[in-house]
């Protein structure tokens, strides 16, 4: 694999750099998109015939240049004496001059453009070949001389450089003028008959040798085209699998033999974090336990600590190939894989609940009617009416566990939307104190870029709430004032937002943390033990991840991380 990152670019990085999949991270942030290397290497690798055609115009371009100097050189040094220029000194002198030189300047004139020329151009210019040639062979005094098959040269460079029919036009051309000169010749009396046979032959070598060209160039394209072709859905395919991998919810990443991950994709550095995973560097912990992992033999998985507070089940498989020995790594959520055991085990128990609840409510309420109707009697005593206290008292708080425990049964599927966190939360912030009067004191803390985060508006509004009213309670029992404090931020090591619930209480217990989230634990004689688990189950049916830690102040704080907002849920 190699994303499996996300928009398609190849970086030559170093072995201990990390691929991060999935385009869609912004450019600002740690985690580096993903190149999509298979587009980039189709595209050198594919055959390109516009290229093919400019590196073959500027491999004849320089040809021309070249044999224009030999012919000229041949007949200045004097080797070629006699077998060249021998009929017409001078018009073969003239000829090879004026052709260097027309050869060189376009040569030059061509060399600015990279070679882009038209095939009006390219046929004007093989048609000076020709003629050239002819000259030159006339000039020499026929095929005798051999310049006759540099004709070759040039229907074959026409071949493929033009379409097919003007290929063999180029081809008949030669051969007819070639034909032409030799009847001229004998006319004359400067031919024989024996030029007119080498005149055919050299005519049929020419129509020969540029059929084969166009059948093998034909062939060619056509293998050229199925070849591109393959790439092209390779390419595709391979885009496909990045797109795949960087949308997973599993987190994956690849280890090479020295430990260093070699690719990480967006959940994997999301359940990490920026401090375990900093430009391919795993921290020594992880990597220990990674490695261990690693040294058993076959598939196996263990638990290992991730970002924050979090524990990851990293399922550990080894890769072997001819070059190198890399393991493969899956890594989940611990926790949230133990809670889906847990919802399993509360689905079928919820309904029973449910059932239960909705006839304990009825019997619930005659009870409390009951004694409302007892401690109104003129003839109860003062300790009676506080036995009435207590008989309301404690009906109120097994009517609100019903309350919870229907609400909970009656829970609907979330509609997410992607919203800006910032507003959403200003907008809950005003409704919020609106309903509770001037008591509450609660502020908002958010960056002036939009934070965006995709969840239920509904469901998040019942989480804010309870969260609220339990900063202000535990902020009043501690100051004795109703203040609390929201803070909205986007978190860059693991690309999502995050909002925070920060109170002025005492806190809870470092071995309370977890159990607050468990149905039914109570810290107060007055609660019922559903609010925060009801919290985190509607938080976690977005994908959001609802815990307790501690700010940098040190301040209690209920932490909200939500899911990427590119992700598909």
């Amino acid at each position: 694999m190699t994303a499996y990152t996300t928009a398609h670019i190849k970086r030559e990085r170093k072995v201990s750099s990390q691929t991060v999949f999935d385009a869609a991270i912004p450019p600002d942030t740690d985690a580096v998109s993903a190149p999509d290397e298979s587009a980039a290497l189709a595209g050198r690798d594919l055959p390109r015939p516009r290229l093919r055609q400019r590196e073959l115009l500027k491999l004849y371009a320089w040809y021309r240049v070249v044999i224009a100097l030999v012919l000229l050189g041949l007949f200045a040094s004097g080797i070629s004496r006699g077998t060249v220029g021998t009929l017409s000194p001078a018009l073969y002198l003239n000829t090879a001059i004026t052709y260097a030189v027309v050869n060189i300047a376009w040569l030059l004139l061509l060399y600015p453009s990279r070679f882009r020329t038209t095939p009006l151009r390219i046929g004007s210019i093989l048609t000076c070949d020709i003629l050239a040639f002819l000259l030159l062979i006339q000039a020499s005094g026929g095929l005798n001389s051999g310049i006759g098959y540099m004709l070759l040269t040039t229907c074959a460079v026409g071949s493929l450089l033009l379409d097919r029919r003007m290929g063999a036009f180029l081809a008949a051309i030669a051969s007819i003028a070639v034909i032409a000169q030799q009847l001229y010749g004998i006319l004359n009396g400067q031919a024989d008959t024996q030029d007119i046979v080498s005149a055919g032959s050299l005519g049929i070598l020419l129509f020969t040798s540029v059929a084969a060209l166009q059948y093998l160039s034909a062939h060619i394209r056509l293998a050229n085209e199925k070849a591109a072709q393959e790439r092209r859905q390779a390419a595709r395919l391979q885009r496909l699998t990045q797109q795949i991998v960087a949308q997973m919810r599993t987190g994956v990443m690849v280890l090479n033999g020295s430990g260093e991950a070699e690719l990480v994709n967006r959940a994997a550095q999301q359940l990490l974090g920026k401090q375990r995973l900093d430009d391919g560097k795993l921290d020594g912990d992880l990597l220990l336990n990674l490695i261990e992992l690693r040294l058993q033999s076959g598939s196996t998985s263990g638990v290992i600590k991730g970002a924050g507070q979090s524990e990851l089940r990293a399922s550990v498989t080894p890769l072997t190939d001819d070059t190198s020995e890399s393991t493969l790594v899956f890594l989940e959520d611990n926790r949230k894989l133990t809670q889906q055991a847990q919802q399993l085990k509360l689905a079928s128990l919820g309904r029973l609940t449910g059932s239960i609840a909705h006839e304990v409510r009825n019997p619930l309420s005659a009870i409390n009617h009951a004694a409302e109707l007892l401690a109104e009697s003129p003839s109860i005593s003062g300790e009676d009416q506080l036995l009435t206290e207590i008989i309301s008292r404690h009906s109120k708080r097994v009517n609100q566990i019903i309350e919870n425990v229907m609400q909970l049964s009656r829970r609907q599927t979330p509609r997410t939307q992607l919203l800006d966190l910032r507003l959403w939360a200003n907008n809950f912030l005003s409704e919020f104190q609106k309903e509770t009067g001037e008591r509450y004191t609660i502020s908002l803390q958010s960056p002036e870029q939009p934070v965006l985060a995709r969840f239920d508006p509904d469901q998040m509004t019942q989480v804010a709430t309870n969260l609220c009213n339990n900063a202000v309670r535990h902020s009043h029992s501690a100051t004795g004032h109703y203040s609390a404090q929201i803070v909205v931020r986007f978190n860059r090591s693991r690309q999502c937002a995050e909002m925070d619930f920060v109170d002025n209480g005492t806190g809870v217990a470092e071995e309370l943390s977890d159990k607050i989230f468990e149905p039914f634990f109570t810290t107060e004689p007055t609660g019922a033990g559903l609010g925060l688990y009801i919290a985190r189950e509607l938080c976690e049916s977005t994908r959001a991840n609802l815990y307790y830690c501690r700010t940098r102040e040190k301040r209690s704080c209920f932490r909200i991380e939500f899911a990427n907002p590119e992700q598909i849920f």
